[in-house]
């Protein structure tokens, strides 16, 4: 939870009320740790919301952050809240080594058995490979139901979809080379400095590189499926630790502590598809939200469109302008169309930031309303693939 509240405490700092006033502090969190089993309330207490403001913590996986945030629109318009703190906290770096079942067996039965002789008998039954961990964050990224992991996914829709390894590539060093661009004109300026430990002050993420090129993205090999993949380690999110805050406010709560709003929630989806195609969860989210309100792809000015994988993103944007998946997927007469790249994730994504899974959703969107605010854009929607066959989308409205 130190990420989680190294972010809150200059967001709080800088409000005209005390923290004890939010009525409700939700978080999205994938990989909890079990000495902090609810963080989402282990961060209220931490920010100095109070014992008696609520926390609690929701999972969506990739869409955790988001979630936190629809759940608290949803509870203010409603009417059944004010002013809410919804976040996302992820520490990747820190999921934990996991023992497989023989070695828990083994420790169980060791430790129940009674007397020397017992304990002997069950030493017996050591093996080395008791000793060999299974790192747990591999597990999380591997689909139980299709028994694929999610860059697996993705090859499918590179399959599907044509993209080819050098489109992905392309895209990859486009993401490092604006994400570079947005540090060097300091528009990532919702985002805080990490202090660690030690002092040391990292003000900016160490995994953007906007000197890599296609020719030697060319060079690495396939992560998945060797020899012919498409998806490599450079062209897919990186893992990373990370957290995101954002306060949602009716309209009573931006009167009594005069509040000046940055943005609006207009409208939310949550989709659903078969978890071998998850990466197409952005398109079956967005497309029905979008048509709710009467707006097409180009009456969007911004878009944050999660980067899992450069294939999935491209295999999105494909999908969009193909007919046929439109037709029989979307149930639309005619493909939706094409969306502007110069429209999309402008200053680069996870591919070159990182995508802490409970993180991401919650960052795209604050990241979101930044942008339209700059572009001088009105309506945004961020969106992202959700592990286990799903999609979410958000669209806000730049005031």
């Amino acid at each position: 939870m130190d990420l989680a509240v190294q972010a809150g405490r200059p967001l709080l700092l800088r409000q005209p009320f005390e923290a004890t006033e939010f009525d409700d502090v939700i978080l999205g969190c994938v990989n909890i740790r079990p000495d902090e089993v609810n963080p989402g309330r282990v961060a209220a207490l931490r920010l100095g919301c109070g014992p008696e403001v609520p926390g609690w913590t929701v999972q969506r996986n990739c869409a955790s952050g988001m979630q936190s945030i629809d759940v608290g629109y949803r509870y203010i318009a409603d009417g059944g809240a004010d002013l809410i703190l919804a976040g996302g906290a992820e520490a990747l770096s820190h999921a934990p080594l996991l023992f497989s079942d023989e070695a828990t067996a083994w420790f169980g039965g060791f430790m129940s058995a009674k007397g020397a002789v017992a304990k002997l008998k069950e030493a017996g039954g050591f093996r080395p490979s008791h000793l060999k961990p299974t790192i747990s964050l591999l597990r999380g990224l591997t689909d139980p139901v299709v028994k694929l992991n999610m860059g697996q996914t993705a090859e499918i829709l590179a399959h599907r979809f044509g993209v080819s390894r050098e489109a992905a590539d392309t895209y990859a060093v486009e993401s490092h080379k604006r994400l570079a661009l947005a540090h060097e004109n300091g528009w990532l300026e919702e985002m805080a400095p990490a202090i660690a430990p030690n002092g040391t002050v990292y003000d900016h993420d160490d995994g953007v590189r906007p000197q890599n090129s296609v020719a030697q993205l060319a060079k690495l090999k396939p992560a998945f499926e060797r020899p012919f993949g498409k998806v490599t380690p450079g062209n897919s999110s990186q893992i990373t630790d990370g957290a995101s805050w954002v306060i949602l406010a009716s309209e009573a709560a931006l009167k009594k502590h005069g509040l000046e709003p940055m943005a609006r929630i207009a409208d939310s989806e949550w989709a659903a598809l078969d978890p071998s195609v998850m990466g197409l969860g952005p398109v079956v989210a967005s497309t029905p939200m979008l048509a709710r309100n009467g707006l097409s792809l180009g009456d969007v000015g911004g878009w944050e469109l999660n980067e899992a994988f450069a294939a999935q993103v491209l295999a999105c944007l494909a999908a969009w302008e193909n007919s046929d998946f439109c037709e029989r997927v979307l149930g639309l007469d005619k493909a939706f169309g094409a969306l502007d790249p110069d429209r999309l994730n402008v200053d680069g994504g996870a591919i070159s930031l990182g995508h802490p899974v409970g993180t991401s959703g919650n960052r795209i969107v604050i990241h979101l309303v930044h942008v339209l605010r700059r572009l001088g854009a009105k309506m945004g929607v961020a969106t992202e693939c959700i592990g286990g066959g799903m999609g979410g989308a958000m669209l806000i409205e730049a005031l």
